[in-house]
């Protein structure tokens, strides 16, 4: 039995049932890390497995005992290098903080310990997970499982293609503009932006987490997302944006099967592509979204086009003005001297400088849009119970690249412009899972976004649980494509 290939819910029943050993399966999944990981660069600060072990063991003799700490019991996981998890490094993948070593847990990971995880590494990130391309200057590059040519995308991107080759069982990401849902989408795997609020964020004193970032769940499949979500779910008083109660319905294994069986049936999915040609969309793109989009059509889903009653193009001006004033209260934190921007990537100095030079008019003008965006979202709602859109508008691009300067014969004019059709969602605080949608002819990878109506976490994780049925899997080949492994830091530029 592979321990590596099993869905987590499954893995955690084999656990609890004493069929397999926590020490088997931090053995195996180091393995694999040992295997996969000089390539894909999406594990960094990997523990000594010898520790692990030791922890694995009282993991253990705590079953015998008749003890578990929950459905995660002697789970290895890896927590993304944005997050703090007491004795690895938090390096946000700058050089700023290379050296920078938590002395504490964030609120995210007290919650995954509680559940039994045991934390055995970070997941690389984009500088300040900025950008959809893993990449930095700290651990250098995190290549595609399905082409290690190709950008894993990001900023989650280390936690995907560790989820994707087995490294882990179940991943935790953040997500501001598609960052679970675009490397889940690149990857093959789920990602899920829950209801803005639904995962708060501790400690944190930057409104950059607290207004439209959040943290959330990636899993194999979406009973994993959802057991995933119901560890990191529940409100905390010192999150003040956090929404009230918890997700009781997804606490432990038997009660999340249980709430994830629906018929889908009548179910009414807008389709809302690619914004009566206002998104640029590589070509196949849309093609492989709609072939998922039969595929709920065939479990009884109702599809129908949708278009949204706001000009996209305000809403993406809108989106700008937030983006830049959020991020930049975040970035100017830890760049504080002018010698500190010579460590900075230069995407991330134009989000802080935009932020800088915003006006008060400006800010109020995009508050009032987006209040406007959702209302005219919450008119959607009324016609149709999801609305859907592709995880990304271009394929996995080359990892030399930074970013998509053009798709097709149109320019982008900003460094994240080919994420766009990520950021809707996001302005509203909807929840948002990337399901896998299918491949190309290069057996490249893509997904599908369903969004849901205001607080319906519950809802779209029931959609994407019936879509498991029916969608098409391929695992990563275990073999690397042409490239040369071990990409060192500094390597693009």
């Amino acid at each position: 039995m592979d321990l590596t290939a099993l869905p987590a819910a499954e893995l955690s029943a084999a656990i609890h049932a004493r069929a397999v050993s926590c020490r088997d399966v931090v053995t195996a999944h180091y393995e694999r890390i040992a295997s996969r990981n000089p390539t894909l660069n999406a594990l960094v600060a990997v523990r000594d497995l010898d520790a692990v072990l030791a922890e694995a063991a009282v993991c253990d003799d705590e079953l015998v005992a008749g003890h578990s700490r929950g459905w995660m019991h002697g789970f290895p996981h890896a927590v993304k290098d944005l997050t703090d998890a007491a004795g690895l490094p938090t390096t946000m993948g700058s050089r700023l903080f290379a050296d920078r070593i938590a002395t504490g847990d964030s609120l995210l990971v007290q919650r995954m310990r509680r559940a039994g995880c045991l934390v055995i590494a970070k997941s690389n990130v984009p500088e300040f997970g900025l950008g959809s391309h893993t990449f930095n200057d700290v651990y250098g590059i995190t290549r595609n499982p399905y082409d290690t040519t190709r950008t894993a995308g990001g900023s989650s991107g280390g936690a995907a293609v560790a989820l994707a080759t087995g490294m882990v069982p179940v991943a935790d990401g953040s997500d501001y503009m598609g960052s679970l849902r675009n490397p889940a989408g690149w990857c093959d795997v789920v990602g899920f932006r829950s209801s803005q609020g639904r995962v708060p964020t501790w400690p944190s004193t930057d409104a950059y987490l607290a207004q439209l970032a959040t943290d959330g769940p990636m899993g194999r499949q979406a009973l994993d997302v959802a057991l995933l979500l119901g560890t990191l779910a529940g409100h905390d008083p010192r999150a003040p944006l956090s929404l009230p109660g918890r997700l009781d319905e997804l606490d432990g294994i038997a009660a999340a099967r249980a709430t994830l069986v629906g018929d889908p049936t009548g179910t009414r999915i807008g389709w809302l592509a690619d914004l009566d040609g206002h998104l640029a969309m590589e070509p196949g793109v849309l093609t492989v979204c709609e072939d998922a989009l039969a595929r709920l059509g065939g479990i009884g889903c109702r599809v129908e086009p949708a278009r949204l009653g706001l000009p996209p193009e305000q809403v993406w001006e809108a989106w700008l003005v937030w983006r830049a004033l959020l991020v930049s209260a975040s970035l100017s934190s830890a760049v504080r001297r002018p010698a500190d921007r010579a460590l900075v990537k230069p995407e991330a100095l134009w989000e802080l400088d935009r932020g800088v030079a915003l006006t008060g008019a400006s800010i109020t003008a995009a508050s009032a849009v987006r209040t406007a965006y959702f209302r005219d979202l919450l008119e959607c709602f009324d016609r149709f119970d999801v609305l859907a859109l592709p995880s990304a508008q271009v394929w996995p691009f080359p990892v030399e690249q930074r970013w998509p300067d053009r798709i097709g014969d149109r320019a982008m004019d900003t460094y994240h412009r080919w994420m766009e059709v990520a950021s809707y969602a996001t302005f509203a605080g909807l929840p948002a899972i990337s399901v896998p949608a299918g491949f190309d002819e290069r057996g490249l990878p893509m997904g599908l976004q369903l969004i849901g109506r205001p607080g319906a976490d519950v809802e779209v994780l029931r959609l994407a649980h019936a879509y498991d049925a029916v969608r098409p899997q391929r695992r990563p080949p275990t073999s690397a494509s042409s490239t040369t492994p071990g990409a060192a830091p500094g390597q693009l530029s």
